[in-house]
């Protein structure tokens, strides 16, 4: 096999009665397919679990992964803190309302007109000595400190990606595996190397409305009723997951630092596997772990399983990994695209050319291919 351009994860994983991710009306979100609805789980709701895990394996535990925050006040937050609470107010404002048209845009002194923004340690850092610099070249002087920011614009005005020029990580760990999008400036665009699908049910929908009340512990005994009743929704289901790594995007994104990239994919892999996109906790305690997941690494365009479930199958984990089996032993035979395979299960079902082995193993397997792809290239 040629050298490892993609790494594809493939995963099942079981929940019962839970809610995992709603839409506007609180209900379970819902994707049609195969002429039935299923239940769904978003890629935004799948990524922020897995960058925001208080885990063994959490992506901030990485050696040298910077830190990012996304948000509309992390130039209020992050950049001027307790320091500027001692320096001149009118100063302060003057240089604070520049930084926030440069980071947010023309509007970005208006926070409801701000987008949610995500900025890398590396970039706040220089942000804030910038801003710890012109205030005090300006000494309390509003006048000066107009005159000091003006000159800062024409530098930093629409060029976003000069706060960060020559950083490893210019938005953080977060950025070089996810991506950012800056509509005010594309220069400060980085794709994202790791492309995640919608999860969805392998069945029709299995859904229900809780009706649930809240006891009053102090009632009186003529008080009767609850104290309050509400209805919830609750769902069940085996989804299919599907994530993709661009493995040369995420070496450029990340400096072609191929130990920084093997640690990255070792403990995503950890995280898909292990990792709940669970809201409700107290009322839910929705955990779980995929009960199947089957890595694959090859030099040609990524593709899908889903196919495998249009037709919906049985909500049990032996049928779904069979009928995924099925469908890429088909599209092995058609296609012979020869991906190098691994797979955990917890159904005994041999899954086509895959080599079995634990969470571990896999984990393994993801941390060596960007290693062997910068060899290739030496």
């Amino acid at each position: 096999m040629a050298e490892p351009r993609f790494l594809q994860i493939h995963f099942l994983a079981p929940y019962t009665a839970a809610l995992l991710n709603r839409d506007d009306a609180g209900l379970a979100k819902r994707l049609p397919y195969g002429n039935v609805l299923r239940t769904r789980v978003s890629s935004q709701c799948l990524k922020r679990h897995w960058r925001l895990a208080d885990d063994p394996h959490a992506l901030h535990t990485i050696s040298g992964a910077d830190l990012a925050y996304r948000s509309r006040e992390t130039v209020d937050r992050k950049v001027f803190g307790d320091w500027a609470t001692a320096a001149d107010e009118k100063v302060v404002e003057a240089i604070k309302e520049a930084m926030l048209k440069v980071v947010y845009g023309d509007k970005g002194t208006d926070i409801r007109s701000r987008q949610t923004l995500l900025l890398g340690e590396v970039e706040i850092t220089y942000l804030r000595d910038e801003a710890k610099r012109l205030v005090g070249e300006a000494a309390g002087d509003a006048k000066t400190a107009k005159e000091l920011i003006s000159d800062w614009q024409k530098t930093h005005k629409s060029n976003l990606k000069a706060l960060s020029e020559g950083a490893k990580l210019p938005a953080g760990l977060t950025g070089a595996l996810f991506g950012r999008m800056i509509t005010s400036d594309p220069k400060a665009n980085i794709d994202a190397p790791v492309h995640v699908a919608h999860a969805f049910t392998v069945h029709a929908e299995e859904a229900e409305s809780d009706y649930f009340i809240a006891a009053d512990d102090l009632a009186r005994e003529e008080d009767t009723g609850a104290d309050t009743i509400q209805e919830t929704e609750l769902t069940s289901g085996l989804f299919y997951g599907y994530v993709v790594v661009d493995l040369p995007g995420l070496l450029r994104n990340l400096a072609g630092d191929a130990e920084l990239a093997g640690a990255v994919l070792h403990n995503l892999v950890h995280l898909i596997a292990e990792v709940s996109p669970g809201a409700k906790l107290g009322s839910t305690a929705p955990y779980s772990r995929a009960a199947l997941m089957l890595l694959e690494a090859g030099d040609r365009q990524p593709r899908s399983l889903a196919e495998a479930f249009r037709i919906p199958c049985a909500p049990e984990t032996g049928q779904a990994v069979a009928a995924l089996a099925d469908y890429l032993d088909r599209l092995d035979t058609a296609y012979a695209t020869g991906e190098d395979r691994r797979v955990m299960s917890l159904a005994n079902t041999p899954v086509p050319g895959a080599e079995p082995g634990t969470l571990a193993d896999l984990a393994g397997f993801a941390r060596g291919l960007p290693g062997s792809l910068t060899a290739s290239t030496a």
